[in-house]
């Protein structure tokens, strides 16, 4: 049995989350794979069919498009949002760049529950236009979804299509993503696993997106909004594992996950977490130049380009609150485990 199972089976136990899946391998392939859990508490086993919401796991999927725009010269990273978005020319957003968006430099806050006072997209477009800036551009790594939803805003006027075509066209279609996208269907989302009892909507979520700021929006963008399956997550990985040449010119991709903020406090690549060398969320078993993301729904995955390892991991650490943090602990013990399984020898292992 693997130990990756035992590992997530003890997290269900804690109640930390009702369902968790795994993939962790390298680009030769898949070393370990699996499920454990129920979709929700007290609802269907998982059967690998299973629908995440990934969270902000969503951003740098939105970001391989990005790039990918800029490999075809649609957008540059020096563009600013006023060459893209006029509502923006007389505002002190103008002149920020597009590279400073995807690296999170750009001063624009984040994590700002703009849905409560702003109930329509309008509304909450033109608060997120408002919002002051709070530290200078350049000066400071602070992660922020505010500058997301306008960098997908950006990519949509670039690119002259609305978002989750544009996902669908530069990442989803070439790696053969086949379920995953914004807004599930609804055959789809009865395999969803289920997220928070929101008290904002007043029931339990499930195949919606969890993030509030998100469905104001009406379920795309930037920042949160894709779900998928084990299987796709899966063939992500693979991909950045190999150097996603499916997806990238080379020296596009390795712009991408090279770090952009070198002399501050944390290490930011191009829509990518770089890995902190303290309280880095997946600890310190990948490299220095390890690279991933997390999403707040518990979800993650993480590549290291040096060994090409990758860990896949999705959970529904929500489920039914989110004041659960348990999945700080579990994820780092995940890595640590999935770090070992991975220099492991031998043919790969399934467990289910």
């Amino acid at each position: 049995m693997s130990s990756l199972r035992d590992l997530l089976a003890a997290g269900r136990e804690r109640e930390v989350y009702s369902a968790a899946a795994w993939s962790v391998g390298d680009a030769a392939g898949t070393r370990d794979r699996g499920w454990t859990g129920t979709r929700s508490w007290g609802g269907e086993p998982l059967d690998g069919t299973d629908l995440w919401d990934l969270a902000s796991v969503t951003k740098p999927v939105v970001g391989l498009a990005v790039m990918a725009l800029v490999d075809t010269g649609a957008l540059r990273l020096a563009d600013t949002i006023g060459d893209h978005l006029p509502e923006y020319r007389d505002g002190d957003k103008a002149e920020l760049t597009v590279g400073q968006l995807l690296a999170h430099t750009s001063g624009i806050p984040g994590q700002v529950p703009l849905y409560r006072e702003h109930p329509s997209r309008a509304s909450l477009l033109e608060a997120i236009r408002l919002l002051p800036l709070t530290a200078a551009p350049g000066t400071r790594v602070q992660y922020s979804s505010q500058g997301f939803i306008i960098l997908g805003l950006i990519a949509e006027a670039a690119a002259g299509e609305t978002l989750d075509v544009l996902v669908e066209r530069l990442v989803c279609g070439p790696l053969g993503m086949t379920g995953t996208g914004f807004r599930p269907a609804a055959e789809a989302r009865r395999r969803a696993v289920a997220t928070e009892d929101c008290p904002w909507r007043g029931r339990v979520v499930v195949g919606e997106v969890h993030d509030e700021n998100a469905v104001v929006l009406g379920g795309v963008g930037g920042h949160a909004g894709l779900f998928a399956p084990l299987a796709d997550m899966e063939r992500l990985a693979l991909s950045l594992a190999g150097g996603a040449r499916e997806l990238l010119r080379p020296d596009t991709f390795r712009q991408m996950t090279a770090v952009h903020s070198e002399g501050l406090a944390l290490r930011r690549c191009l829509a990518w977490q770089g890995q902190d060398p303290v309280d880095s969320p997946v600890g310190r078993s990948f490299g220095p130049r390890s690279y991933g993301h997390t999403g707040f729904t518990g979800t993650s995955v993480w590549i290291d380009p040096d060994t090409t390892r990758y860990a896949v991991l999705l959970t529904n650490r929500v489920h039914p609150s989110r004041t659960t943090d348990g999945i700080v602990a579990t994820r780092r013990a995940f890595h640590d485990a999935a770090s070992r399984r991975a220099e492991a020898t031998g043919q790969p292992e399934t467990a289910t």
